[in-house]
């Protein structure tokens, strides 16, 4: 039986509105300080990570779009990003283990380049419309902890205080929605709700029954019961 996320991708959408009205607001109250404009790609080549509910959304809308040809391109694209990711994290790892300070580790990540599988030849996306979060609100402040952090191309100056957006806190309600998702599926892997994958993995991967641990079984007499 065929899972329907709909519920879930509608919670996730809520969140992803939420950011663009953050970002709108922003722009609006500094606009002299965010440079974001078309064919600027420096968000299409930072390093991060997608909660479970993000990839699987993402996952979905590549699926519905792209057919083919197109999808095969856009693989590829995804499978080399992927491996220069892998190498960047195990790098990363390998530097944890020989001492090197964490906050370093991260400044070092922070500045990595990879690009974007949806950046296409124009330096436009190919799947703006269902782009990642940490994408929508890319040019503004936003923190982690106490870190704030912007696009180096904006004009915000340092030592100035402007409003930050918490992701923090953002990346806790997508937690929320995937631990929702999880509990829903009745998933066999405890921990699935807090795996977190770049874009890349995220195009790769087959978010099918197998993979969420979801017992077919189960479910299917699940559905036996609801058509009595």
């Amino acid at each position: 039986m065929e899972t329907d996320f709909t519920p879930f991708f509608k919670k996730y959408e809520e969140v992803s509105q939420m950011a663009d009205a953050v970002f709108d607001r922003v722009k609006n109250e500094h606009p002299e300080c965010v440079k974001c404009k078309t064919h600027c790609s420096d968000c299409c080549n930072a390093l991060f990570d997608l909660s479970l509910i993000e990839a699987m959304y993402i996952n979905h809308h590549f699926r519905k779009r792209f057919q083919d040809k197109e999808r095969q391109a856009l693989l590829e694209r995804a499978n080399r990003a992927d491996r220069q990711v892998y190498k960047i994290k195990k790098k990363a790892y390998k530097d944890l283990e020989a001492g090197k300070k964490q906050d370093e580790i991260l400044t070092q990540l922070a500045a990595e380049r990879v690009r974007c599988a949806f950046l296409n030849d124009n330096d436009k996306c190919d799947l703006y419309e269902y782009r990642p979060i940490t994408c929508r609100l890319y040019g503004i402040p936003t923190s982690i902890g106490v870190e704030v952090h912007t696009c180096g191309m904006s004009g915000f100056a340092e030592g100035k205080e402007y409003p930050a957006v918490k992701l923090d806190i953002i990346q806790e309600r997508l937690y929320r929605i995937s631990l929702e998702l999880t509990s829903e599926i009745k998933s066999k892997y405890a921990k699935m709700a807090e795996v977190l994958v770049p874009l890349s993995m995220a195009l790769l991967t087959d978010y099918d029954e197998e993979y969420l641990g979801i017992d077919g079984k189960e479910n299917s007499e699940k559905k036996e019961d609801e058509n009595e």
